[in-house]
Formats: structure tokens, sequence, C-alpha cells
């Protein structure tokens, strides 16, 4: 298992140029917020993200890329 403060890092790098902030809450799940810092628009909130199926660095990988192809599909949520 990938430790969560890496998980959120693999993540956050994945969004570049954009701004990304991957936070675990209380409840062990991750919020997932993809932003234009320079805005404040945001792009992608997901606000409850399981991280039991991240659990190598090739699944967070794959996860980030199906997030990125909702972005450009213009979606402003993905349940994941």
């Amino acid at each position: 298992m990938v430790p969560i403060s890496v998980l959120c890092s693999i993540v956050e790098s994945g969004f570049k140029p954009l701004a990304c902030e991957c936070i675990e809450n209380s409840n062990g799940l991750l919020r997932i917020k993809v932003y234009d810092q320079a805005t404040g628009r945001i792009d992608l909130l997901i606000p409850c993200v399981s991280p039991t199926r991240l659990t190598s660095v090739r699944a967070i990988s794959d996860f980030v890329g199906e997030l990125r192809v909702e972005m450009r599909a213009g979606r402003r949520a993905f349940a994941g």
C-alpha cells in the first residue's frame, strides 16, 4: 500500500500546470481539488475518494489519467 502522503503527492503532480490539492479527511477519504491558481477557477472537485484501490503507483497514475479525461470532457465531478 502506498502511504497517503505519497499518494497525494503523485495525484497533485499529475495536473500541472494547474494546481491540485489532495487532502485526507477524518473518514480516511480523499478530497481532490484541481484549480487554476491565477484565477481561482475550480476545474475538478471530488469530495470523497476512497484510497482503497489506489494501492500502487500504476493504479494512482491510471486514476489521474481518468480524471484528466473527465476534465477534458468538461465534467465537474467524477464518481470514483
